[in-house]
């Protein structure tokens, strides 16, 4: 046998090496992602929430076991440049006939990074495509379902819809359920259109689940116009009930946050499910939507590819972020992009006392837990370089004087080895400022909604300083600081003792013995920085907040395993009726 033919069947090897352990993670991803049905109507929340965080590790998993294995087949040779090139071409060939080319490729960009610690983009032995996906092809099992409208009632659609659903049994009244879908689904097509009359409904055919939640998701059309559709169901002890039918694209959106968990949604082609998603919330981000139904690693390398054609395309510089300067983190951003980018300090200043690996265990906690829609998903990323020129002279001064372990000037290259980037939203403590008081009595009960959803998912921010939270564009309060996040059951919250003597109160420091665990909510007013009369809206809407003894009740809520629910939609959206989850007024026992 020739040399070459040697070199010839190893690449192939190779090939159908890593397309195995790609397929092994998409069989287990989707294996994982189909247990969500039987969890939902069981009622097994553990359970599902176990689910989540099992499918976090199948694709690094898989990852790993590719490497291994190429290891073995490679040897020594496992680094040589020239083989990777053929090795990607080879590749690349046996993806002609997938529905997901676009992860596959994703994933052998995985692997190559794996190997060679690749600093920025290399072309050579990855995929790379700036501003387009491959181009989409057509599943065997069709992902959008379309009910017309006849001549009957909408209620016989609605019920239609119901019926070929995966949950068509479990409706605990499903004539009463298709007809309260049916009447908010009618009034929201008067306030759009002046009339309850469309054309179509379309739906996608996979259900979305989500903590204690199964969603329908689809869309009212009429002509050219639509509304989007979310229809939440919650599994009670009697069966599935209908809780809300959302219709506005806000509304729809929040859903699909970048603060929530992801959707546990089974199909063999992902990227239709994205393109429709994307036709409902034209405003969301592609890689948003990729990452909203678990496929965070692709969603990464679009925010990534997102990236270079902006820097393509645009002229700005990176400058620092505006706001106050973290104690941890230095924060830059671009000001026609979307993205703040977050860079550990080498040293971090007083009264801190983590140390990096703390920061990184924080973030991944962040990760592997139910956000709530509270916390921000970061994305992390490593060895990226930028040209010089694109960093403003005091960025990048700050860069390398406070963090230049992790960054480093190369010729006329950025070279950053490791960073976090997070969708930008505005500094609660800089909109305030500026907001008008209707808005700033808003979003400051908004902040004190934002700790209670915290504790209701057992975190505690550790930090409250308005600085620490932001405001999204749907004027939602989110946190996104982790320096000294904790889980609320690891904190020890305490009433401040009263004081032995006049001369105690007017010390400028704790007259009785403080552990590092200690917690004391009554203070919480004095250091979070709002003004009198805002701090007196926080009392009158959260005033629970400001006491040890709802934070106790939360530990003992989540140490006896209780499921506090959290809604993705605000309570006037949840309906009421024989078929709801509200119905007289009765709230849902989940735990």
């Amino acid at each position: 046998m020739s040399e070459q033919h040697s070199i010839d069947r190893l690449v192939d090897d190779c090939a159908a090496c890593v397309l195995g352990a790609f397929d092994e993670y998409q069989r287990e991803f989707r294996s994982v992602t189909r247990r969500a049905f039987s969890r939902f109507v069981n009622r097994d929340w553990q359970g599902l929430r176990a689910d989540v965080v099992d499918r976090l590790d199948v694709y690094a998993n898989a990852v790993s076991h590719a490497v291994g294995e190429l290891g073995v087949r490679l040897a020594g040779r496992i680094t040589e440049r020239s083989l990777w090139a053929r090795l990607k071409l080879a590749y690349g060939q046996t993806l002609v006939d997938l529905d997901d080319i676009e992860l596959a490729e994703t994933f052998f960009n995985s692997v190559t990074r794996r190997i060679f610690s690749t600093v920025g983009v290399d072309a050579e032995i990855e995929f790379v495509r700036l501003d387009c996906e491959p181009v989409a092809k057509t599943s065997r099992r069709p992902v959008v379902r379309t009910h017309h409208r006849q001549q009957g009632p909408t209620s016989q659609l609605v019920r239609e819809i119901l019926v070929r659903s995966p949950l068509g049994s479990h409706f605990v009244d499903l004539e009463a359920t298709s007809w309260l879908i049916t009447r908010e689904i009618e009034n929201a097509c008067r306030r759009r259109w002046a009339t309850p009359d469309f054309d179509r409904i379309e739906v996608l055919a996979p259900l979305f689940y989500r903590g204690f939640g199964a969603y329908i998701i689809g869309r009212v059309v009429r002509g050219d116009q639509q509304l989007p559709l979310a229809i939440p169901f919650l599994c009670l002890e009697g069966g599935v009930v209908v809780d809300a039918v959302l219709s506005a694209e806000d509304e729809v959106s929040i859903v699909f946050s970048f603060t929530r968990s992801y959707f546990l949604v089974d199909h063999e082609r992902p990227r239709e499910i994205v393109e429709f998603l994307q036709q409902i919330m034209p405003k969301k981000p592609i890689a948003e939507l990729y990452i909203s139904i678990g496929y965070n690693k692709h969603g990464k390398t679009m925010i990534y590819r997102n990236l270079l054609g902006h820097l393509r395309r645009s002229d700005d510089q990176f400058i620092v972020a505006p706001g106050d300067p973290g104690l941890v983190m230095v924060v830059f951003t671009m000001p026609s992009h979307d993205l703040v980018f977050k860079v550990i300090r080498d040293r971090f200043s007083y009264p801190k006392t983590s140390v990096r690996e703390d920061v990184l265990e924080r973030y991944q906690l962040v990760f592997r837990h139910d956000r709530a829609g509270r916390l921000v998903d970061a994305q992390e990323f490593e060895w990226l370089e930028f040209d010089r020129g694109r960093f403003s002279d005091e960025l990048l001064e700050k860069l390398l004087t406070l963090a230049g372990e992790t960054v480093s000037l190369e010729d006329d290259r950025v070279v950053i080895r490791h960073l976090y980037t997070e969708r930008r939203v505005a500094p609660l403590n800089l909109y305030l400022k500026q907001a008008s008081p209707a808005d700033a009595r808003r979003a400051v009960i908004d902040y004190g909604q934002a700790i209670k959803d915290l504790a209701s998912s057992n975190i505690f921010p550790g930090d409250l300083l308005l600085k620490n939270f932001g405001v999204t564009r749907h004027a939602r309060v989110i946190f996104y600081d982790y320096d000294e996040l904790c889980f609320v059951t690891d904190c020890h919250f305490r009433e401040l003792p009263p004081a032995r003597h006049a001369e105690d109160e007017m010390r400028g420091e704790a007259w009785f013995f403080v552990d590092e665990r200690d917690v004391f909510p009554e203070e919480f007013a004095s250091f979070v920085g709002l003004p009198e009369e805002l701090v007196r809206t926080l009392r009158d809407a959260h005033g629970e907040i400001f006491t040890g003894a709802f934070w106790r009740e939360m530990q003992a809520r989540h140490q006896e395993s209780s499921f506090i629910p959290i809604f993705a939609y605000p309570e006037a959206c949840r309906i009421r009726g024989r078929g709801a989850a509200l119905d007289d007024g009765a709230e849902p026992q989940l735990s």
